[in-house]
């Protein structure tokens, strides 16, 4: 149950920290005197007037976008209070050679923090759990003292956390032991980001993938369909249509545009498109040469024609050398159910046959996870003399269950995560067999869930953190993020 805390106080801190502590790139405050753990306040972001707040005297270079921006952003007026914070420890840190790691784990520059601790006997370094207010408080300019009091009590519930309790736990440990930051290249990429996100969608949904794997972010957020993948939702409307009656288009019309989305389809699925063959009179449709060679003819309309499979043969004979075309996959892609004389060509041809509809499903699977489809492991389902939609259906929940045991692995991990410490392969090994297995009918092996635990923590998925032990089997796991699923 979440628990309610009643804040009459601020703690006033530099409006920077506070945007740090806000976005989780730390977890660290520098208080001017020691707090109590267990104290909890709102975050009141100060005008510091500091030499040192000027800018990039006080800021490691990366955040330092970020910084300038937040105290562009103050009201000489009003002040915005967007979170609260409950301290779990506060230490006393007053070793010079201490200090650079402090800075690696922090937006603050080793200059910076020497300058302090010659100013005072001690640099007070608080660990803040932090969360995020529901609505974010206007009050008036308060002068800047330690604490600030609220215009009125403010009671809240810790549902709302900025980073989840075992990615803190984690940070927290580096903070304590001065270990230095796994990814600072990524730190540095990810900042840089920052200048583009505002113009270029795709920078910050990469942005925003680089916090999630540094730990600073746990969620993505609600994404908004992708208006660069919204032809998607049209490949079998082309394909399906009835040309006499929409849109009054020509036969010639309504079968290039179904070519046409076709070719993007099978691009975007991995296909290296070879664009000397566009269709077109007497033209072979389409020729893919990577990663196997496949021949394809498109046809629009209620259903394809009888004749489709021998107009495949005849002109794919014509436009490839012998060897080319005997070797190439043979597909028909084109709406409704066959005739039966089309399954017999289709059988004594060696041709494939896909509906529109099933073509629109490969893809939508390949946009929503975009490693998802893997075209070698799909080459055996386009099987040769039958329609496949059954077999490419086979292979799309195939994929679908593999990328559930990846979610499910993900959400044993983050159980075992919140209720202990960070599992090894064998912890999460028994979690996904007691919670998971006796509805998928299916139990792992340490060695599998190996070799799942260190794909989900690769650099290029990110979903969970591994720290290497003496070998595999003492290697420990924690949870990132989520893997959603559409139930």
């Amino acid at each position: 149950m979440n628990q309610s805390i009643l804040l009459q106080t601020a703690l006033a801190l530099p409006v920077p920290d506070i945007e740090a502590l806000i976005q989780g790139r730390m977890i660290a405050a520098m208080p001017r005197m020691f707090l109590n753990p267990g104290r909890t306040f709102a975050l009141y972001p100060a005008n510091l007037s500091v030499d040192l707040l000027s800018g990039d005297g006080y800021y490691r270079s990366h955040f330092l976008p970020v910084a300038q921006k937040a105290l562009a952003q103050l009201n000489s007026d009003k002040v915005s209070i967007k979170a609260w914070a409950r301290c779990e420890l506060c230490q006393m840190v007053n070793e010079p050679e201490s200090l650079e790691a402090l800075s690696r784990l922090t937006v603050w520059k080793t200059e910076a923090l020497q300058q302090i601790l010659q100013q005072r006997p001690f640099i007070f370094v608080a660990y803040l759990r932090v969360y995020l207010l529901p609505q974010p408080l206007e009050m008036s300019v308060h002068p800047s003292g330690n604490f600030v009091s609220l215009p009125k009590s403010l009671n809240v519930t810790d549902s709302t956390p900025v980073l989840s309790e075992s990615i803190f736990a984690k940070r927290r440990q580096k903070l304590e032991k001065l270990e230095p930051p796994e990814h600072p290249e990524l730190e540095e990429l990810q900042s840089a980001l920052v200048h583009l996100s505002t113009t270029n969608p795709k920078a910050k949904q990469l942005g925003t993938e680089i916090k999630i794997f540094l730990g600073w972010s746990e969620k993505l957020p609600t994404t908004q369909p992708d208006r660069d993948l919204a032809w998607i939702s049209a490949i079998a409307a082309l394909g399906d249509r009835s040309i006499e009656l929409e849109e009054k288009k020509s036969n010639y019309q309504a079968g290039t545009d179904f070519e046409n989305i076709t070719r993007q389809s099978l691009e975007f699925l991995g296909f290296k498109i070879e664009n000397a063959y566009k269709g077109g009179a007497g033209g072979l449709d389409l020729f893919c040469s990577q990663p196997y060679p496949l021949v394809g003819e498109c046809k629009a309309g209620r259903l394809i024609p009888s004749r489709t499979a021998e107009e495949l043969i005849k002109l794919g004979g014509m436009h490839l050398t012998r060897d080319k075309f005997l070797e190439s996959t043979k597909l028909v892609i084109g709406p409704g159910n066959p005739s039966a004389d089309m399954l017999k060509a289709a059988q004594e041809w060696k041709v494939s046959i896909i509906n529109a509809m099933t073509l629109q499903k490969l893809v939508e699977l390949k946009a929503k996870y975009p490693g998802a489809v893997n075209l070698v492991e799909l080459k055996p389902y386009l099987e040769m003399g039958r329609q496949i939609d059954d077999r490419i259906n086979d292979y799309i929940q195939k994929v679908e269950r593999e990328i559930r045991l990846r979610s499910q692995i993900i959400q044993a991990v983050k159980q075992l995560c919140s209720d202990s410490d960070f599992p090894t392969v064998a912890e999460i090994k028994v979690q996904y067999n007691a919670r998971f297995a006796a509805t998928t009918d299916y139990k792992l092996t340490n060695e599998s869930v190996k070799d799942l635990t260190i794909e989900l923590s690769s650099p290029l998925t990110g979903y969970l953190g591994r720290i290497k032990g003496d070998n595999w089997q003492s290697d420990r796991f924690y949870f990132l993020r989520d893997l959603p699923l559409d139930d």
